[in-house]
């Protein structure tokens, strides 16, 4: 059984990210013309913040130097979080989504906006906001019922600054040409 190349980084690349105290959420190579890029995004409860953001990247770009794992053909590593708007698809990122608003797809064929107020190991208590003047109502879903889940951008919600999500607008890109060990690092915010 071979495994693919994304599965062989991923064994290579996760214990890395652990040690920093990062969750690896994904892991993509992609062709961009003639180079390569390889996508990592990481994340934790507490969020990834610029430093943490450019520790990671210097310690998966040194791993990658030493190995195998992309060839020997260059390729820029760029290593950051899911974003604003990121999908939900582990435990772990319903729970990072408490207090954010979020479009579910239903099974059913439905589709619902409600903020998530709490989450266990069955499912979410929400609170649907209340249209044209009336109260929000609470409901609570299953993780059987939901096809998709994507957190929502919120641009008038007024939060206080012990809830503000600092982490969504950290994103740091480290550029690592490999192989003769070519390594040069350009941060941006």
């Amino acid at each position: 059984m071979s495994t693919t190349q994304s599965e062989r980084l991923r064994e290579l690349l996760e214990p890395l990210v652990a040690s920093q105290g990062l969750d690896l959420e994904e892991i993509a190579v992609d062709a961009v013309g003639r180079k390569r890029v390889l996508r990592v995004v990481v994340d934790s409860d507490t969020g990834a913040d610029l430093d943490r953001i450019a520790e990671v990247s210097r310690v998966l770009s040194a791993k990658l130097d030493e190995s195998d794992a992309m060839g020997d053909a260059e390729y820029t590593l760029e290593v950051g979080t899911p974003g604003a708007e990121r999908s939900l698809t582990e435990h772990r990122h319903y729970v990072r989504a408490t207090d954010r608003l979020v479009r579910f797809q239903l099974h059913e064929g439905g589709e619902l906006v409600a903020r998530v107020l709490a989450v266990d190991e069955d499912g979410l208590d929400l609170e649907v906001p209340g249209v044209k003047g009336r109260k929000a109502t609470t409901r609570r879903l299953a993780f059987g019922d939901i096809d998709k889940a994507r957190v929502q951008v919120e641009f008038n919600r007024k939060e206080s600054a012990d809830t503000a999500d600092t982490a969504d607008t950290a994103d740091a890109k480290n550029t690592a040409n490999t192989k003769n060990n070519n390594t040069t690092e350009d941060e941006e915010a």
